[in-house]
């Protein structure tokens, strides 16, 4: 099994961090390149940080995204208090071109994208985030990755020594994985997971809660 080079977004946010510190201690990575608009805060021989103020301004022939083998998708927003306009903008414009980038960069790369439990795939339903998530994973999925997969986890805890973790999130890190175990996943796996699909693939482009569980063995 060859160590694989990703594209990682979101590491400054809870999400994108948790899976960035799994990249750097699994021996199946041998390379992170950080996209973000921050820098990470976080120093290591595999990781290479690229500031871009605005995703949208990402030029499709960007050769800094050059020669990776995946994209981790991990920058997100919440939809509360957001107009869908505004949403769709951030979630769906933003992952899109991104997305756009990459493959035109590296035409065999896998694409994993961090959507959410209970995301809506007819993009028809009442929930405003559902609707412009599931868009956003039905497009990726037409797009022409080597395997674009869809992770829909639920409550995740966060690795040992993150810093983006949310106050008001920090009360249930060990309480909710006791009380609801198969609705509860940590960072570690969900990053374990993204590698291994990179490497071994999965029968369902869609990874629910079970599925990632699975993968991340």
């Amino acid at each position: 099994m060859n160590p694989i080079k990703i594209i990682l977004t979101g590491a400054t946010g809870m999400v994108g961090e948790g899976v960035l510190m799994e990249c750097l201690e699994n021996p199946n990575v041998s390379e992170i390149l950080s996209v973000s608009r921050k820098p990470s805060g976080k120093t290591h021989a595999k990781l290479k940080e690229y500031l871009i103020p605005d995703f949208l301004s990402i030029s499709l022939n960007d050769e800094n995204l050059k020669g990776y083998d995946a994209c981790f998708f991990c920058a997100g927003i919440s939809s509360v208090g957001m107009s869908e306009e505004d949403y769709t903008k951030i979630t769906y414009d933003t992952t899109i071109h991104f997305a756009k980038a990459v493959l035109n960069q590296n035409p065999e790369m896998v694409f994993n994208y961090v959507s959410g439990a209970s995301t809506d795939s007819t993009e028809s339903g009442k929930l405003m985030w559902a609707r412009v998530k599931g868009r956003t994973e039905n497009a990726l999925k037409k797009m022409g990755f080597r395997n674009a997969f869809n992770f829909r986890p639920g409550f995740m805890k966060p690795v040992e020594g993150q810093i983006n973790v949310k106050w008001f999130f920090k009360p249930f890190i060990w309480i909710f994985p006791v009380l609801l175990p198969s609705k509860s996943l940590t960072l570690h796996e969900v990053g374990r997971a993204m590698i291994n699909a990179v490497h071994r693939g999965y029968p369902t482009s869609t990874l629910e809660i079970r599925d990632i569980k699975n993968l991340a063995i």
